[in-house]
């Protein structure tokens, strides 16, 4: 049945108070020929099916995607495809957990709140920081956020944000988007070309008394881990905030996690922990901060408490959206979070544990270090940053990356991401290669053997 929302005289009386004769005086702005062309498209549409008919061209469609089984992808560059046990998917599509909306209110679902509250713990243990909040959309809004809450921490009075040249392309351009209407400068720390870590050097040019942050990620683009320790001093000299910025969580099963260096803020995307690479998302983002900063955090908090018969339960205990407060004092506009990508990181988390957290990290490690010693040694493949890494690294080829990226994916393997795509010309040669546990020997192998072929044909 066709929703109609308004009646006739109603549509006539709206056309008069606006000032035009008709439906179609509203659409006068619009050229002719798209108005041909989507009428055009109309006419083009098939005749009615059946639901067997419809169900038959649905998977006929669907089957023309690839997916992680069908095809070798070592592409990452933040987003790492790791083995999803399957008691993940039985758990998060409990019926529980599943309401028409706001999953979070007491009354409607205390099973959600009880998961929240449990990604907050688990988050905030993995980061090495005192609380964090119910999840966020993904890393770059939460990275933006980040720089807001560290606004409202200085009380507006810096107006400088300073993010590494190695985050995320994609993440600085969220940065823009976010700060440049509100007239926040923001420079970049230079890389040190041998290493592919941030210059610290240049950080000690840069900070001064206007700054309000400075933002590292680490495992870094290239792939680099960072050296958080001295970027957070350096910071810290000059009063400004530390926003550690991490796109690969499993990496904090090896290395330190940034809230041990000393940051004030952690913030990332968990998509790799329990969830799919769905076409690079839906993420689930998370923010993490020292206990003193709590009232200056975006989005929710979900608490621990118990009620008058002293039955364990489980509240709101922080609600900064303009919703649930004053606009003038809210935090944020964040109107949801990615609940059910939350609770499948959760489970995912519950069921390594700490000590199945570090085993498959280092599994990660090896993987990768072994990836690395295969390709350096075909010929005019270099490993061009001495740095250490996790999981990712950057090589540079003796040809066009774009030219064996489309030579290996006609064959069902996806050699890594050419990053003339972020960098421009300049990087024609370079690719971000990414392993993670769902990769074998034999796939490793036949990358190098396929990449030997592709350079050896030009």
């Amino acid at each position: 049945m066709r929703y109609t929302p308004h009646r006739p005289n109603e549509i006539d009386e709206m056309l008069r108070t606006i000032g035009v004769s008709s439906i179609d005086d509203l659409f006068k702005d619009i050229p002719e020929q798209l108005k041909e062309k989507a009428e055009g498209a109309f006419q083009a549409l098939s005749a009615p099916m059946t639901e067997k008919e419809l169900s038959f061209y649905m998977d006929n469609l669907a089957d023309e995607n690839y997916d992680l089984f069908e095809v070798v992808s070592f592409m990452g560059a933040g987003v790492y495809p790791h083995y999803v046990p399957s008691v993940v998917d039985t758990i998060s599509s409990r019926g529980e957990f599943y309401t028409a909306y706001t999953p979070y209110q007491a009354e409607a679902s205390q099973g959600s709140l009880h998961v929240s509250f449990e990604w907050q713990t688990y988050i905030a243990r993995l980061t090495g920081m005192d609380v964090a909040n119910a999840s966020m959309y993904d890393a770059g809004s939460a990275t933006a956020e980040a720089v807001y809450m560290a606004i409202r921490i200085h009380r507006g009075k810096r107006n400088k944000v300073i993010i590494a040249s190695t985050l995320h392309p994609e993440i600085k351009e969220v940065l823009k988007t976010y700060l440049e209407p509100k007239g926040t400068i923001i420079e970049e720390i230079r890389y040190d070309k041998e290493t592919g870590r941030i210059d610290v050097e240049h950080l000690k040019d840069l900070v001064d008394e206007d700054t309000l942050a400075v933002i590292v990620q680490s495992p870094n683009f290239f792939g680099i881990i960072e050296d958080e320790k001295d970027a957070v001093e350096i910071t810290h000299e000059k009063g400004a905030l530390y926003i550690a910025t991490i796109l690969e969580p499993l990496a904090y099963g090896l290395i330190k996690p940034a809230g041990y260096y000393g940051a004030d803020i952690v913030v990332g995307d968990a998509i790799g922990l329990g969830n799919y690479p769905a076409y690079g998302g839906p993420g689930v983002g998370f923010l993490a901060t020292r206990s003193k900063y709590i009232r200056q955090m975006p989005g929710r908090l979900v608490g621990e408490t118990t009620d008058v018969e002293g039955t364990r339960g489980y509240v709101l205990t922080l609600q900064t959206r303009e919703q649930h407060i004053r606009r003038a004092k809210a935090t944020s506009n964040i109107t949801s979070n990615h609940f059910l990508m939350a609770l499948r990181a959760t489970v995912y988390m519950a069921l390594l544990g700490r000590t199945g957290f570090k085993k498959l990290a280092y599994v990660n490690y090896k993987i990768a270090h072994y990836a690395k010693e295969k390709l350096e040694a075909i010929e005019g493949v270099e490993v061009p940053f001495s740095g250490p890494f996790f999981n990712e690294f950057t090589v540079k080829l003796p040809v066009s990356a774009q030219h064996v990226f489309d030579h290996m994916a006609a064959e069902g393997i996806y050699p890594g991401v050419p990053l003339h795509r972020f960098f421009g010309p300049a990087y024609e040669n370079y690719m971000l290669i990414a392993t993670t546990e769902l990769h074998s020997k034999e796939d490793i192998d036949g990358l190098a053997s396929h990449l030997l072929e592709v350079i050896k044909n030009g």
